[in-house]
């Protein structure tokens, strides 16, 4: 029967399409209920592979230490296999054993704001329109857009994804829509409004730092049409000409603790509690932002990408945000646009496809122009700010400009060649990227570092992430022979060969399963809840070198021209994000200034090179037959 349901589910990869007009009720349940649970590996396995992902990456002496500690934790009867078997017992219990302690420790436990530490942002093309008839035609086709997606939401008739031949878990899927991270003192939240008896039915729209509900719904139950939305995004417009209001939003800027803190003083006045539920529960939020600072053809792609992360500071789009919202779509007047989600709920790829469903979308020519009815006013969220209040606001600016100023992004379109020529070379392009990444850092630093590349485990029920570590002893024999002048090109290609051939190998470890990361993390977390006291493996510095990621990186495909950017991880490392389209690479490479080692733009001069000269060397050897 699961199998019937499978193929029966499996539909084209492209999203574009009409929507299904039967509900097709349980099909999301079903296609859940047949997935595989997330596997616990086998601890022996894990503690190997562990040893062989720090010798690039620390001193013989210490791994030689560090081995001792593995011999110690994985001995018959010891604390790795009392650990193990507890991680065993928890994942018997649970649907996936990992993805609550995943939500809680990675995001919801996490302090600091999730502007630029936490949400990425997407540069989408830049639109032509130059006015702001344009920007609001276009800001009411996307969201027409979006709202067509959602209904392929709402019926379960959203094409189930696969990769290798096997379905993904679709789950992420329904936590995008009507859901909101909460702060609080010490953990935060997610709440989700999507089901339930009362679905949201309006939108957030933000314009001049004002919030508006737009009921995006008519009394039918249908979705209003692009001539409707445009006629009520033209109120919201109008009735927000004034600016000299308080920017509310940029509380949610803040560390998590203050904005928590700041957050309950908020909501304790009725009306404020109200425009603040209101904002949570929308379906999504649309800000309309003032144009950006005019700048050069060649860093505009860079200045969109730090308005996406961070919205450029108190002067400029960044109290036009509610950043604790799961989805904002962000539209400038002079045709800058893209969007900004709070990671919580799903990572990027369900996020791309939505993106690439709307894009195609609002490309659509109009069919019908809609009868006028006319419509209620959208309505003005209200907040009282009191001097405590605005205190905080103030605060939450200063805070964000020393943010704002701290962050480097730099867009690199690398126009030479795209994922085609890895192809025709029988290379995985991922791979090809990843190791011209630990080429430009290795020629900068003369060194390889702990290097984290996101990888899915949507294989399994309500599976997240685990870590590709691309840093590996054959990417590091590459590096460091490339550029040897005592070697030939030959050899020089061939250890090319064998490491994206490695990269490939551990990607398919990582996507089924088998990868050490979220292991370690799960012994080392079971250790706190049995109460066990931290075995040494955990303290060692090796491990602390071993999670210290300054490279901290990301494929996020898409059919559109768009790229995805985030900040790094840590104060001396970099985000690399790249979208690899058929014939050029977009990447966009963050680092922090305040950081006297890193610089962005020097990242992504190094990375072109790599790429070129890596290209050069596959084209000047002949395969060889490894």
């Amino acid at each position: 029967m699961l199998a019937f349901l499978a193929r029966s589910m499996a539909r084209p990869s492209s999203l574009v399409k009409p929507v299904a007009l039967r509900k097709l009720p349980g099909r999301y349940l079903a296609h859940q209920e047949g997935l595989p649970a997330l596997p616990v590996p086998p601890l022996q396995q894990t503690l190997d592979r562990y040893l062989l992902a720090l010798q690039p990456i620390i001193s013989e002496e210490e791994l030689s230490h560090t081995k001792q500690l593995v011999e110690e934790f994985r001995k018959p009867g010891g604390v790795g296999e009392r650990l193990q078997k507890s991680l065993e017992r928890r994942a018997r219990k649970h649907e996936n054993w990992l993805s609550e302690w995943w939500l809680k420790t990675a995001y919801l436990e996490y302090r600091l704001p999730v502007v630029v530490h936490s949400s990425p942002g997407v540069v989408l093309p830049k639109q032509d329109f130059l006015d702001r008839q344009g920007q609001l035609r276009f800001a009411a086709k996307l969201i027409e857009g979006v709202l067509d997606f959602k209904t392929m939401i709402d019926n379960e008739t959203l094409p189930v994804e696969y990769l290798g031949g096997k379905p993904l878990c679709m789950n992420q899927y329904y936590q995008i829509l009507a859901s909101c991270r909460i702060p609080g003192p010490k953990r935060d939240s997610v709440v989700n409004y999507a089901k339930g008896k009362k679905p949201s039915t309006h939108i957030t729209v933000v314009h001049n730092f004002q919030f508006f509900e737009l009921d995006v719904y008519s009394s039918d139950g249908s979705p209003l049409t692009t001539d409707q939305i445009f006629i009520q995004l033209e109120k919201i417009w109008n009735t927000s000409l004034q600016t000299n209001k308080e920017p509310i939003g940029i509380l949610t800027t803040n560390h998590r603790n203050s904005w928590a803190k700041a957050y309950n003083n908020l909501i304790k006045d009725k009306t404020n509690k109200e425009s603040v539920r209101s904002i949570e529960k929308s379906i999504f939020t649309v800000c309309l932002d003032a144009p950006m600072p005019r700048v050069s053809d060649d860093i505009y792609k860079s200045r969109v990408a730090a308005q996406m992360l961070h919205g450029g500071g108190s002067r400029w789009n960044s109290g036009n945000r509610w950043f604790d919202k799961t989805l904002q779509f962000i539209i400038a007047e002079d045709g800058s646009c893209g969007l900004v989600y709070e990671h919580a709920p799903s990572e990027g790829p369900p996020l791309i496809a939505l993106v690439d469903h709307v894009v195609e979308y609002t490309k659509k020519p109009e069919m019908v122009r809609s009868p006028m009815v006319p419509l209620p006013m959208p309505k003005k969220l209200r907040f009282n700010i009191t001097p405590e209040i605005k205190n905080d606001i103030e605060k939450a600016k200063q805070n964000l400009n020393i943010m704002v100023q701290d962050l480097d992004v730099k867009v690199l379109v690398f126009h030479h060649f795209g994922k085609n020529f890895p192809k025709s070379e029988k290379i995985s392009p991922d791979a090809f990227i990843q190791i011209a990444l630990q080429l430009a850092y290795h020629r900068m630093y003369g060194q390889v570092c702990a290097t984290y590349e996101s990888a899915s485990l949507r294989m399994f029920r309500l599976g997240r992430t685990d870590t590709i570590r691309s840093a590996s002893i054959d990417s590091t024999a590459f590096v460091a022979t490339v550029d040897d002048s005592g070697k030939q090109d030959q050899e020089k290609a061939e250890l090319l060969r064998r490491a994206t051939q490695a990269h490939r190998a551990y990607t398919d470890l990582a996507i089924s399963g088998k990868a050490i990361d979220r292991h370690l993390l799960g012994l080392k977390l079971q250790a706190i809840e049995d109460l066990v006291s931290m075995p040494e493996l955990f303290m060692d510095t090796a491990f602390a070198v071993a999670m210290h990621f300054n490279l901290s990186t990301s494929q996020v495909p898409a059919k559109t021209d768009c790229v995805m950017c985030f900040g790094p991880v840590v104060p001396d490392g970099y985000g690399v994000c790249y979208n690899p389209m058929a014939e050029h690479i977009n990447f966009a490479i963050s680092a922090f200034n305040s950081c006297a080692e890193t610089n962005a733009a020097q990242l992504a001069h190094y990375l072109e090179k790599a790429l070129l000269d890596m290209r050069l060397l596959l084209q000047s050897s002949p395969r060889s037959k490894l």
